[in-house]
């Protein structure tokens, strides 16, 4: 899954993205980038490969901005290349986005788009929701209102941040499916796909739920749903520090996650097995629990570590149920047409 991390305060915006986005280097990635606003320009810098390669391809440069965000992707549209990687810009330049999710209409938004007069440099599908917002802002349409639009326009799963030059005291956030976190701080916010992004920077956060979006400046922040009906959000304070989030001495993260698998599945079935009522609760699922029982086959999509967990989950329910599972990896069976009883 890509990383999203974002920041807009009185701190250097730069070093506490690239830490966040070093955080978020376990999901796997293909590409980085960051976008900065400073001194009345957006810049942006990208590069195929480790972070390190970016970090390194910036090296010498001296950023003081306050605002900026930054992006490592995992490519589902496109080939990983510096061409495709996030920020991607709209507006002259002046436009700045990063994206977590896939885009199902893209198609068709962009012919919509191209058949308007905007032109499109990358084979992504988050491109065309930069664009989408330009349209929106050439229709006279200001930043918070235009992203609003693109929004009710786009089907999909997205975690969206969104800077404009033009708008220096603005960061724009959104989310469909695809987790995103607001992180609070004094006259400080940080945006994040994760909250192990920001965790050393805060520990109140606010959740977006889907179909909400923010808007973020120095001052504060304001929530609502794409329909822009005002949501009062709760804060949540993170429980848990930076050192269960980090290596923890191991080598690397995977021989951390092996050694950690005992605790991992008494984490996972804390307050679901109730043994003094000899029984097992699975919230969400009791009250379609008759549903499930008297299923005659059962499909499981997902994909990376959670398709080798459904393979473990065919296996048991298989052996101990005798109810027919099939796994498929989620990315795959959205574009077949799979053969689903009612």
């Amino acid at each position: 899954m890509c990383g999203i991390v974002g920041y807009i305060g009185s701190q250097k915006a730069y070093p506490i993205i690239l830490e966040g986005l070093k955080r978020l280097e376990y999901r796997g990635y293909d590409s980085s980038g960051v976008a900065l606003i400073e001194n009345g320009k957006l810049e942006i810098y990208k590069e195929k490969g480790k972070i390190e390669f970016l970090e390194k391809s910036v090296s010498k440069k001296k950023f003081g901005a306050n605002l900026g965000i930054g992006h490592t992707r995992w490519a589902t549209h496109g080939e990983p290349s510096k061409l495709n990687a996030h920020p991607h810009s709209a507006c002259h330049g002046n436009l700045a986005l990063i994206h977590n999710g896939i885009i199902e209409n893209y198609k068709s938004l962009k012919i919509m788009l191209e058949e308007n007069g905007l032109k499109f440099e990358s084979e992504t599908d988050t491109e065309i929701i930069a664009k989408l917002i330009e349209f929106y802002i050439k229709k006279n349409f200001d930043f918070p209102e235009a992203f609003r639009k693109a929004l009710n326009k786009i089907e999909g799963a997205y975690g969206l941040a969104v800077i404009h030059k033009d708008y220096p005291d603005t960061l724009l956030a959104a989310r469909e499916g695809s987790p995103l976190v607001l992180g609070l701080g004094k006259g400080e916010f940080f945006i994040a796909s994760d909250a192990a992004a920001i965790i050393r920077f805060t520990k109140e956060v606010v959740y977006l739920d889907d179909s909400e979006m923010a808007i973020v400046s120095r001052d504060g922040y304001k929530t609502t749903t794409i329909g822009n009906e005002e949501v009062k959000k709760k804060i949540t304070k993170i429980d848990f520090d930076l050192e269960e989030i980090e290596k923890a001495g191991y080598e690397h993260f995977m021989l951390k996650e092996i050694h950690e698998q005992s605790k991992t599945i008494e984490d996972a079935m804390r307050g679901r097995i109730l043994e003094e009522e000899g029984v097992v609760k699975l919230g969400g699922l009791l009250e379609i629990m008759y549903n499930v029982l008297k299923a005659k086959r059962i499909l499981i999509t997902a994909c990376g570590t959670s398709w080798h967990a459904a393979l473990i989950g065919e296996y048991l329910i298989e052996s101990m149920c005798r109810i027919p599972v099939e796994v498929e990896y989620a990315s795959e069976f959205r574009y077949r047409n799979p053969v689903i009883t009612e």
